[in-house]
């Protein structure tokens, strides 16, 4: 028995000798940086009274990475900004930039919130999605078979102050939050999805307009990506305010896709007729190939040319809370009848152009596109001459442009053409 016990502490003694193996540094795994979404930060929170869900796995798979994704630190940018730079992928090698933005700032989005569980269910706090649901118009709009412009009456949306039959029927045909079933008919809508429309509608009708005029049939707008909670994400575009200072040969071209987008807003080939209620420099944005396009739609609005509208100005009068989630329940609609087509191109000369084309060229050149300028702001241009308007300082710009590589959307073709 003492033996056994002396054979036991020798086993038990060599065991725990150190060895080599025992004293190294342990392997410590690699954990990967990574975001630490909250469902407030994308409004989530908040569905079903938000956009959608369509992008939420890119945004939690890390597809979707905000302009830092390079960083070892991964951070959430501040909640409280509009929009932000991202980076955009599909196979985890190569990235494209993207931007992600709010319909509105949090700040509007939490007094709107607030305003709808005090004006509904009289507190503070509620589930807004229950709150909306028992609203009269939402309650049409679950028993609707097709939208019929008295559903979107009442909107501040600029698309709908004046809406057709056949631009409501492309609103739910091209609705991009759903599956696609090319039906004019709400069948293929749930209950969640026609409150998501109706608050996207009653918000701010941006990536509406994205989805129902594609860039890929020729409008001149950002593609739409899909949106998570109250993020919207679309392909990147720098706003025109940059290339205030830019090269004379930029700004000529800049000037003369800027007129052709407003030409092409007046005449096309659907017969949609679209204003601007307002216009800043951030309206409109270029693409890196140099191409100008939309880059807010929040303030366009939608006259259909071939059918007119179908509502008169006194039925817009009605408003109820999906009225005033963004907008004084106050401010008062513009009359349909009132919209001219040299609208757009007068708020353009005025705040745009001048910014763009000032102090640019030699004389007499400068002169005479000042001398435009000036004649386009004041509105004594008529209706029927703004064609000839636009057509007239294109005539002027056209031997300022260049053909070169920072041209790319339309380079090198430009070198075989006559035009350069």
């Amino acid at each position: 028995r003492v033996a056994d016990l002396l054979m036991l502490l020798l086993v038990l003694a060599l065991s725990c000798k150190p060895s080599t193996a025992a004293t190294a540094s342990p392997s410590v795994p690699h954990i990967k940086p990574s975001y630490s979404f909250g469902r407030t930060f994308l409004g989530l929170d908040k569905c079903n009274a938000c956009i959608g869900t369509s992008m939420c796995k890119k945004f939690f798979k890390e597809e979707i990475r905000f302009d830092t994704w390079l960083s070892s630190r991964l951070k959430l940018p501040p909640s409280y900004l509009l929009s932000y730079s991202g980076n955009y992928t599909d196979d985890a090698k190569s990235w494209r930039l993207v931007d992600i933005t709010r319909l509105t700032s949090k700040y509007q989005h939490d007094r709107a919130d607030k305003r709808i569980c005090t004006a509904l269910l009289k507190t503070r706090t509620c589930s807004l999605e229950r709150a909306l649901r028992r609203t009269r118009r939402f309650q049409k709009w679950l028993r609707a078979k097709r939208l019929t412009p008295d559903l979107v009456q009442g909107l501040s949306s600029p698309m709908l102050r004046c809406p057709s039959q056949r631009l409501l029927d492309r609103i739910v045909r091209r609705y991009a939050e759903v599956p696609d079933a090319g039906s004019i008919y709400m069948d293929h809508l749930t209950d969640r999805d026609k409150l998501r429309l109706l608050y996207t509608l009653s918000v701010n009708s941006h990536p509406i307009l994205l989805q129902i005029f594609p860039d890929v049939e020729g409008w001149p707008f950002p593609r739409y990506l899909g949106s998570c909670g109250r993020l919207v994400v679309s392909a990147s575009t720098q706003p025109l305010r940059d290339f205030f200072s830019a090269a004379p040969e930029v700004a000529a071209d800049l000037a003369l896709q800027l007129l052709a987008v407003l030409r092409s807003m007046g005449t096309n080939d659907l017969n949609y007729f679209f204003y601007f209620t307002h216009v800043n420099a951030g309206t409109f944005g270029v693409f890196s190939n140099g191409h100008l396009f939309i880059r807010d739609a929040s303030t366009l609005g939608i006259i259909d040319k071939e059918e007119g509208p179908q509502l008169i100005d006194g039925q817009q009068e009605y408003k109820d809370i999906f009225s005033c989630l963004t907008v004084d329940c106050q401010s008062a609609f513009v009359s349909c009848n009132s919209i001219r087509e040299k609208h757009s191109l007068i708020m353009v000369c005025q705040e745009l152009l001048p910014k763009l084309l000032k102090g640019k060229f030699l004389q007499p050149v400068q002169e005479k596109i000042d001398s435009f300028l000036q004649h386009c702001a004041s509105g004594l241009t008529d209706d029927q001459g703004v064609n000839e308007a636009i057509a007239k300082l294109a005539e002027i710009l056209k031997p300022l442009q260049s053909c070169d590589s920072r041209f790319a959307y339309r380079y090198p073709d430009c070198k075989y053409s006559d035009k350069y």
